[in-house]
């Protein structure tokens, strides 16, 4: 029998449609040629690194929350090296409030998906104008939003004319289709796994804190948050990882840097271990808090025989990890473990549910969150505002399938690093929104109870107590020092779009140091939450919503014939 996936709009990716990474990116409509912005400013910083920007919200672009400043536009490291960044000031206090990183996960989805769909300064409505988010992040810090590995979103190493292939999301040059817009040109196998985009990730850092003092002379603080989610499962231990063992060299004086404060690493609905968390696609499938039944029982059986036989799912993740992830044979028998998994454990439900991926609740076709967003991108009074001269697009197929075949999915590093955050006093938040599916809470669950960092006794022996926003239970959270996990109740994959108010106080709870589940306790070491060892709250059944596409209308369903599998990238946004 042949499985084959249904295509999916990428929504985050963020609005992830939502994530195991996994939603087609491109919007491939043709496009005029960009023009260069104008009146762009440049900063070199002491430390060589150029910054080309722009402020936007001073042409009432985003932000534009009086006395709240943003800028925008690219970290040049090197000639082949070009980051977009967009840097937003707390609304607060920004002189004094830390600064967060958001990333999105993919691989190969941009940080945009989370600005516009789930918590940064504003979204854009269907008149494709931009309002304010009262529940944006930066209402309490610092915001910085790159666009990573370069390749993504406006991020490149090389521009050029061309057009994205309709099969593939590849890059063709004007002697190989007709241009249809200006596109990142990148190789991209120089970054394909995460550790080799945490090295990336460190000098885009540096180089935006070593230009920060003229970029945005009165931020001040060194204290540092990484947020993420779905792939950022991987990106998140990975990068704070390696941001710490740097900080020891330069606090060692074994290289010259900026050092960064290490406060909170946040994952929302992340794929941080498969091994862990693939067993648990078939339960969430048939056995969700929601009582729906997103497969039948054939289809279940099939899932659980592919995990679970002699040479299935299990038996390939486990001779992948017998490797040392070098070698192209080595990097091939993980890649096959990835496709084992992802195509006849985690994808049944993806490609025979009517259900959606990112949100059990929703049907398969019905884009959620709305993507209005990407057209704003490409309007050219913004493209000038942000100081880009490029096509958007949210999501890049060529470092999504680079990630895929060097088997960066299932390798097994990324606890590895969590453990070692947690017992270095770092404070590890995972978050997960109780309707998704291609990273869902079940699998998150067991992932938190398997972290052997010094103190998971005490974690796993912690009860679920509410988590009260206003009186308002919006979730269970476990939580022993500066360890939690956190369900989140009626949310799909993009946790801050469902729950604007509750993902802003969680955010909130998290980088002042409080506990999560009131907010009124200041953090101790051997703080720990009582009621219940389990989460058992149900929603009723929620019957099959209408399908509704991005405006109102009912979508194109695509029909496929049996043995015919269109190759697309499932952005774990």
């Amino acid at each position: 029998m042949v499985f084959i996936r249904k295509i999916r709009c990428l929504a985050l990716l963020l609005f992830a449609g939502v994530a195991s990474s996994f939603i087609p990116s491109q919007s491939l409509t043709k496009r005029q040629i960009p023009k260069s912005p104008a009146n762009v400013k440049t900063i070199t910083s002491p430390s060589g690194v150029t910054i080309r920007y722009k402020e936007p919200g001073k042409q009432g672009i985003c932000e534009t929350t009086p006395g709240v400043n943003s800028y925008s536009g690219y970290i040049d490291l090197s000639p082949t090296s070009h980051s977009f960044f967009w840097f937003f000031e707390s609304r607060r206090d920004p002189a004094n409030d830390q600064i967060t990183l958001w990333l999105n996960g993919g691989p190969g989805s941009d940080a945009l998906i989370g600005l516009f769909s789930e918590l940064g300064p504003c979204n854009v409505t269907k008149a494709n104008q931009t309002q304010l988010n009262p529940y944006s992040w930066n209402e309490v810090s610092n915001l910085l939003f790159i666009s990573q590995p370069v390749g993504v979103g406006f991020s490149y190493a090389e521009q050029a004319p061309g057009s994205l292939n309709n099969e593939t999301g590849e890059y063709k040059n004007s002697s190989q289709a007709p241009v249809e817009g200006v596109y990142p040109v990148i190789d991209p196998e120089l970054v394909d796994t995460t550790d080799l985009a945490a090295v990336s990730a460190w000098h885009v850092l540096q180089g935006f804190y070593s230009a920060l003092p003229q970029l945005a002379s009165n931020v001040k603080s060194k204290e540092f948050n990484l947020w993420t989610e779905s792939y950022g499962g991987h990106y998140g231990p990975s990068f704070f990882q390696y941001f710490y063992e740097h900080n020891q060299k330069i606090a060692k004086g074994e290289e010259a840097g900026i050092q960064l404060q290490l406060n909170t690493l946040g994952i929302g609905n992340g794929v941080i271990d498969e091994l862990i968390q693939m067993p648990y696609y078939p339960e969430f499938a048939v056995n969700n808090t929601y009582g729906i039944k997103g497969i039948n029982d054939t289809e279940y059986a099939f899932a659980k025989f592919a995990l679970n036989r002699r040479g299935g799912c299990i038996d390939q993740i486990a001779a992948c990890r017998k490797t040392n992830y070098t070698t192209p044979t080595e990097r091939a028998i993980c890649a096959q473990a990835s496709n084992m998994c992802r195509d006849n454990v985690e994808g049944i439900y993806e490609a025979l549910s009517d259900r959606n991926t990112y949100d059990v609740r929703e049907n398969s076709n019905n884009t959620v969150p709305p993507e209005y967003w990407k057209k704003y991108l490409n309007r050219a009074e913004v493209q000038d505002a942000l100081g880009v001269a490029a096509n958007y697009s949210s999501g890049n197929s060529e470092i999504y399938y680079a990630f895929q075949a060097s088997g960066d999915f299932v390798y097994p590093s990324f606890v590895k690093d969590m453990e070692m955050l947690l017992d270095q006093g770092v404070r590890v938040i995972l978050y997960y929104g109780d309707a998704d599916y291609i990273c869902n809470w079940f699998g998150g669950e067991a992932l938190s109870l398997a972290v052997n960092y010094t103190h998971a006794t005490q974690f796993r022996s912690s009860g679920y107590a509410p988590f009260l926003v206003n009186g308002t239970d919006y979730g269970a959270v476990r939580q022993y020092g500066n360890f939690s996990f956190v369900r989140v109740y009626e949310a799909g994959h993009l946790v801050p779009y469902y729950q604007p108010l509750a993902s802003l106080e969680l955010f909130r709870r998290a980088i002042e140091g409080r506990d999560m589940a009131t907010g009124e306790m200041m953090l101790r070491d051997d703080l720990s939450t009582t009621g219940p060892p389990n989460s058992t709250r149900t929603e009723p059944f929620v019957p099959l919503p209408k399908e509704t596409g991005e405006d109102g209308e009912p979508p194109k369903r695509l029909v496929w014939r049996e043995g015919e599998r269109k190759a697309e990238p499932r952005f774990a946004f």
